[in-house]
């Protein structure tokens, strides 16, 4: 039977066609559909890791005990679960183990374009990646066999335009996977220096091996049109390049694209007059053409930056300009991102921009504390970065410059590598302010559950983790819960707590107002104390505006959450029916 799927629910469903066993991942858009997809088969173990490592060696860990596992992870995810990938490159595998890791060109939420075909050459894994949700199934299933077929784990590359794009899929019946039998082989498995110098040797007999399967397998493809001009592409792009180009072009379509073949590209090459390498953000293709010594034309005519499209293709191919549209008579509002009405961290970033602090902030919603009108956030680097950097800022600067600063981290994001972080402040003496922004949910990504919420990705009952007992176990001594909307106590928590020569942790604590569970009643409306100060105008809230005369409350937005009460002097703001 034939379904309609998003790229991200294929992969789930090649998976279990496969027989996976074992799925754990950490949510980072555009992957983490795929993890909430497992969950709707029952017989596969599926698990939120507290970040991309942890997932990574549960998943090898599964794969060693006999069983396919799977890690799923977005490319910067990638970047925190390398260790453990770079050493099972090594040990290889024992049941088929697969990484699907989804780039982000264009950073429709990201803080880079990262490429991640460069960790398949860096680490010696083989990487194949999908044009679109049927092959996202099929290509996932075939990953697990060859996984286990060359001792090897499996790359499956996915970029948000597959990984959300949805297609016809064809369902099958699931594998009677049976587990592997598992044997202690310490010449395997234990990767210390002198085993590891022999598994390197067979690293690289398994690389020059997928290199002779890369000439012939299923994924590279040749589209033969009887045309002079050639196309070489992969995953996305090469959907681009066939709507924009038809059947006027040949192309050689790479489903393999680490190792790439050789022979079928010089091949290729010798019955086309030019060929165009066409490829989103870097020219790993087109370097490996030039390689082989084929003349290609690739980031000469094509950007490095962002997402491509089919009339940037048609432009640099056939030299066509794209169709004329017409434009707007007025000019459109621009829609920059907000925090919801209702959002917890707005009443922090609030206080804080009040306060005049610096702010090292965080991977998560509350980045959005950057934007303005609070415009509180100075740093965002990756997760877990706001409470290390701001122990080197203190130490570069000195204590009254800490006295003026903050760290800033969501919950799940503490977990995922805010630890350690504050560990390091307690140990090396440092005497920053963390504030722990704790909505109760993994928020940004979709409301996954995590360590702090009490509550298994089945939405199973578990342990909570106590953040409370959690900082005071690691020697922070003055740990406050506050409410963020309680402005005036928050900043007065805030003013002493940053004022300490010791550590200190804030949680901030109050719910996503998306959560099921938060029921704000009634909307805000403004009687006729208003003196027109736009106090209120400062919170950002995306349901409150000035009309130039008054300040006007839009109640298809508001949700009730009376923040602005707190905040208004004059107590203008009340609730309405």
């Amino acid at each position: 039977m034939k379904k309609l799927m998003l790229g991200n629910a294929a992969v789930a469903r090649g998976a279990y066609e496969a027989g996976v066993g074992v799925v754990a991942s950490y949510p980072g858009t555009p992957s983490t559909e795929i993890t909430e997809n497992i969950v709707k088969y029952e017989n596969v173990y599926a698990e939120w890791s507290p970040n991309e490592k942890v997932a990574a060696e549960v998943a090898i860990g599964a794969s060693i005990a006999g069983a396919r596992s799977m890690s799923c992870m977005k490319h910067v995810g990638l970047n925190v679960m390398a260790d453990p990938v770079f050493t099972v490159s090594y040990t290889g595998v024992n049941g088929g183990l697969v990484f699907c890791v989804a780039d982000d060109p264009g950073m429709h939420s990201s803080q880079n374009e990262q490429d991640s075909r460069h960790y398949a050459e860096a680490s010696k894994i083989a990487m194949l990646e999908p044009a679109d949700s049927a092959e996202c199934k099929e290509y996932t299933k075939a990953a697990f066999e060859l996984s286990e077929r060359f001792d090897t784990p499996f790359f499956i590359r996915l970029s948000t335009r597959v990984s959300h794009s949805q297609s016809l899929v064809e369902e099958q019946e699931p594998i009677q996977y049976e587990l592997k039998e598992y044997k202690k082989n310490i010449d395997k498995y234990v990767m210390m220096p002198a085993k590891a110098i022999k598994r390197h040797v067979e690293v690289e007999k398994r690389i020059d091996a997928l290199r002779e399967y890369a000439e012939t397998c299923e994924f590279n493809t040749v589209e033969d049109n009887g045309s002079k001009i050639g196309v070489i592409s992969s995953g996305i792009s090469y959907m681009y390049a066939k709507e924009a180009l038809g059947d006027s072009v040949n192309y050689l379509k790479l489903g393999m694209v680490y190792p790439m073949p050789e022979k079928k590209i010089t091949d290729f090459a010798e019955g086309c007059d030019k060929i165009y390498v066409i490829e989103e953000l870097d020219p790993i293709i087109e370097k490996h053409c030039k390689a082989l010594g084929v003349k290609v034309i690739g980031k000469d005519v094509f950007t490095m930056l962002g997402e491509y499209t089919p009339a940037m293709i048609k432009q640099a191919v056939l030299g066509e300009s794209p169709a004329e549209f017409s434009e707007a008579e007025e000019n459109i509002p621009v829609r920059p991102p907000v925090m919801c009405a209702g959002c917890p961290h707005r009443g922090t970033f609030y206080v804080l921009k009040k306060l005049g602090l610096t702010v090292s902030g965080d991977i998560g919603c509350y980045t959005l504390g950057a934007v303005a009108p609070l415009e509180s956030v100075d740093t965002t680097i990756c997760m877990g970065a706001s409470v290390s950097a701001a122990l080197g800022m203190a130490k570069a600067r000195g204590s009254e410059f800490n006295k003026k600063l903050v760290s800033v981290i969501g919950d799940s994001t503490f977990i995922h590598s805010g630890i350690t972080g504050l560990i390091d402040i307690v140990y090396n003496k440092g005497a920053n302010t963390v504030i722990i922004l704790d909505n109760s949910i993994t928020g940004m990504t979709g409301h996954q559950d995590n360590p702090t919420t009490g509550y298994t990705i089945r939405k199973e009952p578990t342990k909570q983790v106590d953040l409370l007992a959690l900082c005071k176990s690691v020697g922070v001594e003055h740990v406050v819960v506050a409410d963020p909307f309680d402005v005036k106590n928050f900043e007065k928590v805030v003013k002493e707590e940053t004022d300490r020569d010791e550590p200190s942790v804030i949680i901030a604590q109050r719910p996503c107002a998306l959560l099921k569970g938060v029921r704000y009643t009634g909307k805000c409306v403004v009687n006729d104390k208003c003196k027109k100060c736009r106090m209120c105008m400062k919170l950002g809230c995306p349901a409150i505006s000035f009309n130039g005369e008054k300040i006007v409350i839009d109640e298809t937005q508001c949700n009730g959450c009376g923040l602005c009460f707190n905040v208004c002097p004059f107590g203008a703001m009340e609730k309405g029916e």
